[in-house]
């Protein structure tokens, strides 16, 4: 799990890291609003981040609103570090798009059960992301088997996109994770194999 965090003043920053880092997380530091963005616009996003409300450049309320409209990153679950601890800025930094709120000066049990709840959501939202993709290249599956099947009108086989003629169970199981078990339905029982059995019957 990789946190950001995005903090100007540079004790918070240090003992932020080491906290972080301690508890077994990836940390990446940066000074300002402006750094942190540049590291949100990377192929290396982080899971969460930590912002600091006030910050030159760039604030964590500004930044929360680029995050939230920023599609590929606007799910980023992000926690604002103030020293802004009323009410109305409580509801200020949820209204333009934190995720949750500390103040300054924090204590690190408080810091600890916020970053596990915000790592508890981002693994959901990964697992229910999982789970999507999942569903769609079901979907897509069952989509090329809704559409029209040249079939042998003799042995039954099935021609796919590379015109190779496929008997149909292996045909279903390459589009769709289904496994065939065989048997004889009755009327097959009755042409084909009960003959074949009185056949083998008078052999012997």
């Amino acid at each position: 799990m990789t946190i950001l965090i995005a903090e100007d003043d540079p004790v918070t920053r240090k003992i932020l890291k080491s906290i972080l880092s301690n508890w077994g997380y990836d940390v990446i530091v940066t000074c300002d609003g402006n750094e942190a963005w540049q590291v949100l616009q990377s192929d290396n996003v982080p899971n969460l981040a930590i912002l600091d409300w006030i910050m030159p450049s760039m604030d964590g309320i500004e930044l929360c609103q680029k995050i939230r409209k920023t599609p590929n990153i606007q799910s980023l679950y992000t926690i604002l570090l103030t020293i802004k601890g009323q009410k109305k800025d409580i509801i200020e930094g949820l209204r333009f798009g934190a995720d949750d709120y500390i103040t300054k000066p924090f204590n690190r049990g408080e810091l600890k059960a916020r970053i596990q709840a915000g790592v508890r959501i981002v693994e959901l939202q990964t697992s229910l992301a999982s789970r999507v993709r999942e569903l769609e290249d079901a979907l897509a599956n069952i989509k090329q088997l809704q559409v029209l099947l040249p079939i042998c009108s003799y042995c039954k086989k099935i021609r796919d996109d590379q015109n190779y003629w496929q008997k149909v169970e292996e045909y279903i199981s390459q589009h769709l994770e289904v496994r065939f078990s065989h048997g004889v339905c009755p009327e097959c029982y009755e042409k084909i194999v009960k003959p074949d059995l009185k056949k083998i019957s008078i052999r012997q």
